[in-house]
């Protein structure tokens, strides 16, 4: 995507002019900024939208990544940055992001419009052991399940070597019963 083709408030119009332009019908909301109307939205613009978002060193993880790889129209009200860098940066606070803490590995991580997001099968296990530690809505991991249709499989075999992993036992089950649903909703 050529940057000319994305516009984030104040640079060079105002949040107003964007929004008077967004209900011209000029320009659509994407993330954090906006496009022109005769373009077409991708994961790239996604992970664009919210680059400034992301602390340094930090790539788009959870609910994000998931909202990049396209599991849902709508993005998440806070986005969540996992670290990339072995070292640790300093202390990073904000309203509208999540910052992790843990280390993700080099092979965790893929560049998407330039953004570092974390890949299918890492942004599905994160997703599958938070539903298992906090409960909570599923649809974000069944998005994402819909979008890349192997990935039920690599994630089944990924989660049961984990079985030391605290949740791991309920994420499994969980999985199992996301499975079996998507199994009776294909039949």
């Amino acid at each position: 995507m050529h940057p000319a083709l994305f516009y984030r408030p104040g640079q060079p119009l105002s949040l107003p002019e964007l929004s008077a332009a967004r209900l011209d019908g000029h320009v659509f909301e994407v993330g954090e900024g906006f496009m022109p109307a005769d373009t077409v939205e991708s994961n790239a613009d996604r992970a664009v939208s919210i680059a400034d978002l992301l602390p340094p060193r930090t790539a788009a993880s959870g609910h994000s990544a998931a909202w990049i790889h396209g599991a849902s129209d709508q993005p998440p009200r806070v986005h969540h940055a996992t670290r990339i860098d072995r070292s640790r940066p300093r202390t990073y606070s904000s309203t509208r992001i999540v910052y992790h803490e843990h280390h993700l590995d080099p092979g965790d991580v893929q560049l998407i419009g330039g953004v570092a997001v974390t890949t299918p099968l890492c942004t599905a296990t994160t997703l599958l052991f938070d539903l298992a530690r906090a409960g909570g809505d599923d649809r974000w991991l069944r998005g994402l399940l819909g979008v890349f249709p192997r990935l039920d499989g690599e994630l089944r075999a990924h989660v049961v070597p984990l079985s030391g992993r605290p949740g791991s036992r309920t994420a499994n089950q969980i999985l199992a019963r996301m499975l079996a649903d998507q199994e009776v909703v294909t039949r």
